[in-house]
């Protein structure tokens, strides 16, 4: 396990933040020479803590109005196979193989509840090996900062 230091994890932390802020800026708010917040940033990024600087979409805005969870049972047999159907259906944005009732859970975003019954009816429910499913919709979201952010 690699060391971090309090400089490294303030750094983390206003990044999170705001991934678009100069190193000028940032440099003035944590009073640290700007060319040294740059060769901590690369060193964070060669150690792969930091692995890209993104942006964060309003969803809605692109039409997406549901976003569920849907706990899959599968049979073992077709996990390679089910997994790359996964990988090819837009809808599906993220897979997980988990502990517990279910073999996999995925995220899924959808234009509408008919949209998102289409998709778990006739594109995941109809993939060889997925014996059953149970979906969860999202009624509400609140994100929060995970501790080793909170200075």
């Amino acid at each position: 396990m690699h060391r971090f230091d309090e400089l490294d994890m303030k750094l983390l932390y206003e990044l999170t933040a705001d991934g678009s802020i100069s190193v000028p800026t940032l440099s003035k708010k944590l009073g640290i020479n700007a060319s040294v917040l740059y060769s901590r940033i690369k060193r964070l990024m060669k150690k792969k803590l930091i692995k890209k600087f993104t942006i964060e979409i309003d969803d809605s805005l692109l039409g997406i109005g549901v976003k569920a969870s849907v706990g899959i049972n599968r049979d073992p047999k077709f996990k390679d196979s089910i997994h790359k159907k996964f990988m090819e259906t837009n809808e599906v944005v993220s897979i997980s193989e988990v502990t517990g009732r279910f073999d996999i859970m995925i995220k899924v975003y959808a234009k509408n509840l008919e949209a998102l019954h289409s998709v778990v009816i006739e594109k995941i429910g109809k993939i060889e090996g997925i014996q059953n499913t149970e979906t969860f919709v999202e009624l509400q979201k609140t994100d929060k900062e995970p501790v080793y952010l909170t200075q």
